[in-house]
């Protein structure tokens, strides 16, 4: 198959907050989509989120410059190259929200989660930290592809406790990895197939929460197109009495245009 992507994403304050922390930016050229949520007092949740994006773009921008420089931190075998810049890109994030904490110490404690997509041909790969999510929409069907760094889930994945106790818990927004916490930090990284009309969806936790996993589905499946998807995601998140910012991006494999595939030919 000969796919491309197209793209759209919404992010909006919300009911409850007086700023905005959520941020994302994606790039169809160079097949890179991201999307964050901060956290931190004195504004320092939108620094936090806003420097990880640009960041994470600005390596995809200047890619080929990195072509030859490991991954910091961990290395990752088995792993696509895609998800080793997505690995890379995520790092180079974390020490560029350091470098705003010693420049600023009104930022100290300021970090964010992230959530990314690298796509290439029929391919993707995601990399996440923190409770942002990543779903994939095939056949009818929602899955997703991430596993939150929260204290509840990680007590869920020990037996700790059901998945029905950890929805009524109010630990929820304890993060147990997060970029802007320590020196490094381990991205989960993991390498998909794309099929014709899969779609993805990237989302902060003031979606995820607040909206089930089938209103999900059904809101995007039945959605005229992506634009009008995120607008009634997010207005699926109010009406669920979210209490936090809001934010999603939806990535749809579609074919290639005829007149691309002849130009590339």
């Amino acid at each position: 198959m000969n796919l491309t992507v197209k793209a759209a994403g919404k992010t909006d304050i919300g009911v409850a907050r007086k700023n905005n922390e959520d941020n994302f930016a994606y790039d169809l050229r160079r097949g890179i989509f991201v999307l964050c949520d901060g956290m931190g007092g004195q504004a320092a949740g939108e620094v936090a989120s806003k420097v990880a994006v640009e960041t994470v773009i600005d390596y995809f921008h200047h890619r080929l410059k990195h072509s030859k420089t490991p991954v910091i931190g961990k290395t990752f075998a088995g792993m696509s190259g895609r998800a080793a810049d997505l690995a890379n890109a995520i790092q180079m994030a974390n020490l560029s929200m350091q470098e705003v904490v010693t420049a600023d110490v009104r930022r100290t404690g300021m970090g964010s989660t992230i959530v990314a997509v690298c796509v290439e041909a029929n391919y993707f790969s995601i990399a996440h930290v923190g409770d942002s999510r990543i779903y994939l929409l095939r056949e009818s069907r929602i899955q997703q592809l991430t596993n939150d760094h929260s204290l509840i889930m990680e007590q869920v994945r020990r037996g700790l406790i059901t998945e029905e106790e950890a929805e009524k818990s109010g630990l929820q927004n304890v993060i147990v990895r997060a970029l802007g916490s320590e020196e490094s930090v381990e991205p989960d990284l993991a390498d998909h197939e794309f099929l014709r009309d899969d779609v993805l969806l990237l989302c902060s936790d003031g979606l995820s929460k607040f909206v089930s996993e089938d209103v999900m589905l059904d809101i995007i499946t039945r959605s005229r197109d992506l634009e009008t998807a995120c607008a009634d995601l997010i207005e699926a998140a109010k009406a669920g009495a979210s209490d936090d910012n809001i934010t999603c991006l939806l990535i749809q494999a579609v074919d290639r245009p005829w007149y691309e595939r002849l130009w590339r030919s």
